[in-house]
């Protein structure tokens, strides 16, 4: 399967709305589109195994999300306009430092689209960024009561002194947060913002490990692994995985 854009470059809020109409379905939640050469093989690997993946939970959540493949994502220079994600769509590859992997933007009918930028991309690195997304997108929907349990969860780790996140944003809001803020238990804007992407960056690790086999690298700024299977135990007990589908190991053997 192939799709021809006849355009060049396009900003990706224009060319979400311009192909919107030529969305395949692909599930009741998810539906894509390819404006790059796409096998049955690449359907499989980008859209039908990931969304399978995918708790039951969360697509409910999600209700409509419309994914969108493009050669290449080129950051655009200054400040984005307003309802705009910064982010043009184009065939030619931009140099290194302005590509990026996926952009987010909302069709007229409020319907969430993900863009990703496939070509010269390897399968496993579009499985991260897959979930990172929708974990994103998770955030955004799953509502008040998810997030104070998730909070009191971090609460309890900054009480017990633990050291580490599991990604990168994650940890530098965490240190803000420290250096900052003496009482760690105190509702502020500085920690509600570090419990968002805390709870996205172990979403996404969550999600992930239900699609793929994945190795957590060890390393100064990794979270304590009892830490983690805690966070990952709330998780799987708000969105549990797909029949079919385990989160640890020990699982797959069960009857």
């Amino acid at each position: 399967m192939s799709a021809s854009t006849g355009v060049e470059r396009l900003s990706v809020e224009e060319f979400a709305e311009r192909f919107r109409d030529a969305l395949i379905p692909a599930t009741n939640t998810f539906s894509y589109f390819p404006a790059v050469p796409f096998s049955e093989e690449d359907v499989k690997d980008f859209v039908e195994e990931p969304v399978a993946a995918l708790p039951p939970a969360v697509a409910a959540a999600l209700r409509r999300v419309a994914l969108l493949f493009v050669p290449y994502l080129e950051r655009s220079n200054g400040k984005p306009k307003d309802g705009e994600c910064g982010e043009v769509v184009c065939f030619e590859k931009p140099p290194e430092n302005r590509q990026a992997w996926v952009a987010h933007t909302v069709l007229d009918d409020n319907t969430p689209s993900l863009v990703f930028a496939i070509k010269d991309r390897n399968v496993s690195d579009y499985h991260y960024h897959f979930y990172q997304a929708v974990a994103r997108l998770m955030a955004d929907v799953a509502g008040e009561e998810a997030f104070e349990r998730y909070r009191a969860l971090l609460r309890e780790e900054l009480s017990r002194g633990v050291h580490g996140e599991v990604d990168e944003k994650g940890w530098e809001l965490k240190q803000a947060l420290l250096r900052r803020q003496s009482n760690l238990r105190r509702e502020t804007k500085l920690f509600r913002e570090y419990a968002r992407q805390s709870f996205i960056d172990t979403l996404t690790l969550y999600l992930h490990g239900i699609c793929c086999d994945i190795d957590i690298e060890p390393g100064p700024r990794q979270l304590p692994s009892r830490y983690l299977r805690k966070r990952l135990e709330f998780f799987e007990g708000l969105y549990p995985p797909p029949e079919g589908y385990a989160v640890f190991p020990e699982e797959l053997n069960r009857d």
